[in-house]
């Protein structure tokens, strides 16, 4: 039996995913900027994504935009208004637990001039709203706060943030990264306040390669990739037309069943977390069950190190991950388990197991029992 926990990382295509890439890679394969047929035919897959997409977020077809991942659409935004905004300010606010694709471009801004705050978690991975109004300023050009974080599955109140920033600067943009929120959450970027958005094609059950960034019509921002005018001049490159055509299916079909998605997960992450319970020596991180992302849950085994469990169970046929998998192979202490206080045992030890609607509870039944085999015997080599 082969057990997929890492959905976080990425998911397995649907079916219907699958069909329209192949599709638009066989058969409407025209270039979209192209004015004969093949390429109207083509348009017409982008167009129908935007409309897609647009209605998910309650949003306008004109405020989306096409990018090559969530990589891109967080890049593209923390430039992009960072950049457009700096005559106003270079005062930047953002969480001590953000994905690295939001730490390196910031990081990246604050050697060009500007100022970064960032703010502290509590021990659940939670940003106290309070504080972010009192670190925005008159010279707050942008703030940027992950909705799901990707590694212990907090939810972040993100309507209140964006209501507390508008509040006290109107002027400032809020960047949020919704990449293991989309399609876990209905995220309406207008009712929330927030100006810009980062999703991805394939944690949704889409194609890898392609995402979005929505951008509010009033939002300034700057282009980062220049060339044909693709996207009203916003973002050139030739269309990814597969991709974004998956990216488009996978978001009716995960939105089409999104509370039953949910639900489900729900089951199956409280019936790993209650077996884990049962286990000596095992620490859950995050919020409580019910109330963080219902795909996520991540536990430290002290006295096992996260990669050799990770190995051990894989050889069983249980995949999980002992990190964000975006970071590539190279392991580092993690910023979000550090942030929360987690003790070096526990840094050393975690372990992020993540769910989807396909993950059966005769799945998590294995992998508690492998782990109840696997740990006794891992602690005792360890200890020699």
């Amino acid at each position: 039996m082969e057990i997929y926990l890492d959905n976080a990382a990425t998911t397995r295509c649907y079916d219907e995913v699958r069909d329209v890439v192949v599709r638009t890679m066989t058969e409407d394969y025209g270039n979209p900027s192209s004015m004969h047929r093949k390429g109207v035919e083509a348009e017409g897959y982008l167009r129908e994504a935007a409309r897609t997409l647009a209605d998910i977020l309650k949003a306008k077809e004109k405020e989306i935009y096409f990018t090559s991942g969530g990589t891109e659409s967080n890049n593209w935004a923390l430039y992009g208004a960072a950049l457009a905004g700096r005559r106003r300010g270079n005062h930047i606010v953002t969480s001590a637990i953000e994905h690295a694709a939001v730490a390196a471009p910031l990081a990246a801004l604050e050697e060009q001039g500007f100022a970064v705050t960032r703010l502290p978690v509590s021990r659940e991975g939670l940003v106290d709203p309070e504080e972010l109004e009192r670190a925005v300023t008159e010279q707050t050009v942008l703030v940027s706060v992950m909705f799901v974080n990707n590694e212990i599955g907090s939810v972040e109140p993100i309507q209140e943030l964006g209501e507390r920033i508008k509040r006290k600067n109107p002027e400032t943009v809020f960047h949020v990264d919704a990449i293991q929120a989309f399609g876990k959450y209905r995220i309406h970027p207008g009712k929330m306040k927030i100006d810009l958005l980062s999703a991805s094609g394939h944690k949704i059950h889409g194609p890898k390669g392609v995402g979005l960034l929505y951008a509010g019509e009033k939002v300034k921002f700057r282009p980062m990739i220049l060339g044909g005018g693709q996207q009203n001049g916003m973002r050139s490159g030739t269309d990814n037309v597969p991709g974004i055509a998956g990216m488009a299916a996978a978001a009716r079909k995960i939105y089409g069943s999104l509370e039953e998605n949910r639900a489900h997960m729900y089951r199956v992450k409280k019936k790993l977390a209650e077996g884990l319970a049962q286990m000596d020596n095992v620490v859950i991180h995050g919020m409580a069950i019910e109330e963080g992302a219902p795909h996520i849950l991540n536990a430290s085994f002290p006295g096992v190190r996260s990669e050799v469990l990770l190995h051990a169970l894989e050889d069983k046929g249980i995949y999980v991950s002992a990190g964000s998998a975006c970071s590539s192979h190279k392991r580092s202490a993690s910023a979000t388990l550090s942030a929360i206080g987690c003790s070096r045992a526990e840094l050393e030890s975690a372990v992020r197991f993540s769910f989807c609607e396909y993950t059966s509870e005769e799945e998590i039944e294995e992998t508690l029992r492998a782990l109840h085999a696997l740990l006794p015997m891992l602690r005792k080599f360890t200890r020699r």
